[in-house]
């Protein structure tokens, strides 16, 4: 199994999707884990707050990101992680989002990633109740995790993938996407207000 990806998943400090406060990623390699990251990132000067709720959470608070980058100044690093790969996310919309708006909101380029929602591949897979990450990462059989730490729920999506072009009997993520019916997107940048 050639199974290629890097599986992403973003903790954010408020309701604002620039606010950013960690990132998990999961390199994977012929359907196994090769390489992890994870680190802080310190929320924009715009949305710095942190809500009580998201802090419950995640458990992230403003006094461990005081010294963490700010989104610039991690950018770099990340898109060297991921590289040429297809991201995968579960639900993606909101990774990706997390993505476009503090680019945006840094005023820094958008990167132009192909991306895959583990959500979606989960509901062409699984036959469960809830596609939410812990009950599909379980269908996967990827055991308890600890759900809102942003490096174990994106180890959580790629268990999703790896399983699933496993059972619908694909070598790679374009077979995958093919068994599914579904497509790889393309981040896009949001439109800078002049």
């Amino acid at each position: 199994m050639s199974v290629d990806f890097t599986a992403i998943d973003f903790e954010t400090a408020n309701n604002h999707p620039s606010s950013a406060c960690s990132v998990g990623m999961v390199r994977i390699r012929d359907g196994k884990v090769v390489e992890q990251a994870y680190w802080l990132i310190r929320p924009p000067v715009a949305h710095p707050q942190f809500l009580p709720f998201n802090i419950k959470i995640h458990g992230i608070t403003p006094a461990m990101v005081e010294t963490a980058r700010d989104w610039s100044g991690q950018l770099d690093e990340l898109r060297e992680f991921i590289g040429d790969d297809v991201t995968v996310a579960h639900n993606a919309s909101f990774d990706m989002g997390v993505i476009r708006a503090a680019c945006a909101e840094s005023v820094t380029p958008t990167p132009r990633l192909k991306y895959l929602c583990s959500v979606q591949v989960s509901r062409k897979t699984y036959e469960i109740p809830s596609h939410r990450l812990p009950l599909a990462a379980a269908a996967a059989g990827f055991g308890e995790f600890a759900h809102h730490d942003a490096l174990a729920d994106a180890e959580a999506c790629a268990a999703i993938i790896t399983d699933a072009a496993r059972r619908h009997e694909v070598g790679d993520v374009a077979q995958l996407v093919r068994a599914t019916g579904l497509r790889i997107q393309q981040l896009k940048a949001i439109p800078l207000k002049l």
